[in-house]
């Protein structure tokens, strides 16, 4: 099992980003998906969640609007897009799969499986 995470980099504030989340080894469709991040010196917080199908979607207050998950099950891959960067988006961003085939509960503990993590980084 294996979530392979990409897409990060250096953009300017308002500016944007996709991510991507590559699964293998198993079935994405059977799983609820996670966005995580982690800022140099905070603790790991949750961004966004999305159902097994797609039909569902759940985002923290601080990137509504700004943040959009999608899936697509046929390619094994989740993909978090990021407009309207701002500084205080950077960090280590986390792709996770839930064995809950949706999981917005924010909570990392109740994730099973966890990408390696792409650095976003936004200047002002």
């Amino acid at each position: 099992v294996q979530l392979q995470a990409s897409g990060g980099g250096l953009v300017q504030a308002g500016g944007s980003l996709r991510l991507s989340c590559l699964a293998s080894g198993f079935t994405l469709s059977s799983y609820g998906m996670g966005w995580f991040r982690q800022a140099p010196g905070k603790e790991r917080e949750f961004v966004s969640a999305i159902s097994w199908s797609g039909g569902s979607s759940f985002y923290t207050d601080s990137v509504k609007g700004r943040f959009t998950i999608a899936r697509d099950n046929a390619k094994n891959t989740v993909y978090l897009q990021m407009n309207s960067l701002k500084p205080e988006d950077t960090a280590v961003y986390y792709c996770a799969a839930s064995k809950s085939r949706f999981n917005p509960s924010g909570l990392a503990r109740t994730y099973n499986y966890w990408g390696q993590g792409t650095l976003v980084t936004v200047s002002s």
